[in-house]
């Protein structure tokens, strides 16, 4: 199976590369897209640009005004995350205002289209409001700051999420709660579970996640992570599932042990997901990457699906970002880009047709 898969990858690179633009496959009459070849209990998604550095780019907020990249979203995925509009600083700006409207649109889209929409993310240490990290609370404030936005940013979505990265980054690389954490800073790490019973009570339908980068090979993190699991389930905690990231570089080896650490938290009855895949790669003097750069990133985007479908218990694999255009990557990693499965142009790259004929030969 695995020797199918990899000639079929080789395949369609090769096409791509020779031809420039799109492989045609059919489906029953029907083009094949990513959301059509894959697996009925896998959910295909994308992260939906907007807010953030987005802000800060000479492009019109992406979702609203890209009616072309619109389009890709739906015909391609069964699985949406907005990839800044939930966050802190973005839905809740100041402490007596939430901003849903862009959230909304995104929600509303996606149940248009039959999609369903992941939840990111209620406890985080990064991109929080100033009025929140720079204001003067007691422990007692905090908590029911926290306890109230949870309440109301999950209660506004109950029944509308299907997944929802509730504890985002809370563990650094040597598997200690990160003190940036404002919260478990000032509250302590039992804030984490407090976390995760508010979300459960606020919509006791969506699944509830713990999601990181960095555990895509075993060690300390992940280790830290499978005994936070197990210290949650036992105290009867709502903890649903166990998210790798996988921002992914070309620098670094593939994740080749991926399979391994999701099992490890399947094996504990959590589901896993794969939540914000890109693979980046340093780009020659001209910015267009090289053939065996574009085959080497569509072999670690396989490796990661590879991964997610070999674990009964991972219904979940997102990618962060399908366009070139709309990445983080260049903003976050001025010396990195490319990482997406689609160019600027939304013309799909080797890793696109990697990842859909992986799909259907799943």
């Amino acid at each position: 199976m695995k020797a199918h898969r990899a000639v079929v990858a080789a395949l369609a690179v090769a096409t791509v590369l020779v031809t420039g633009g799109a492989m045609p496959a059919q489906a029953g009459g029907r083009e094949l897209t990513l959301r059509r070849a894959a697996p009925h209990d896998l959910r295909i998604g994308t992260a939906v640009a907007g807010g953030g550095h987005h802000l800060e780019q000479e492009y019109p907020d992406p979702f609203p005004n890209d009616r072309a990249y619109r389009r890709v979203l739906a015909r391609e995925f069964s699985s949406l995350s907005p990839e800044n509009q939930m966050k802190w600083e973005f839905i809740h700006p100041e402490r007596d205002e939430y901003r849903f409207g862009p959230a909304d649109a995104i929600v509303r889209f996606a149940r248009q289209n039959g999609q369903a929409v992941r939840g990111h993310t209620l406890l985080w240490h990064s991109q929080n409001p100033a009025w929140l990290t720079e204001g003067t609370f007691t422990k007692a404030e905090l908590r029911a700051i926290l306890k109230e936005h949870i309440f109301t940013v999950v209660g506004h979505y109950r029944g509308k999420i299907h997944q929802w990265d509730v504890a985002n980054e809370i563990l650094d690389e040597n598997g200690a709660y990160r003190q940036e954490n404002i919260f478990i800073r000032e509250l302590g790490p039992g804030i984490v579970a407090d976390a995760f019973r508010w979300a459960h009570r606020a919509d006791p339908h969506a699944q509830l996640f713990l999601n990181d980068y960095g555990v895509d090979f075993p060690g300390a993190k992940v280790d830290a992570y499978e005994a936070l699991a197990r210290q949650l389930l036992a105290e009867g905690v709502p903890v649903h599932g166990f998210a790798t990231q996988a921002h992914l570089s070309m620098r670094y080896g593939k994740p080749d042990q991926l399979r391994t650490v999701l099992q490890r938290f399947d094996d504990l009855g959590l589901h896993t997901a794969v939540t914000e895949l890109d693979v980046r790669m340093d780009l020659p003097e001209g910015g267009v990457p090289t053939a065996e750069q574009l085959a080497t990133q569509a072999d670690y985007y396989t490796t990661v699906l590879d991964a997610c479908l070999a674990v009964d218990g991972c219904n979940s694999f997102t990618i962060w970002g399908v366009t070139d255009k709309y990445s983080w990557v260049p903003h976050f990693f001025p010396a990195e880009g490319a990482a997406t499965v689609m160019w600027d142009d939304l013309r799909p790259k080797p890793a696109y047709y990697a990842l859909r004929d992986t799909l259907a030969d799943a």
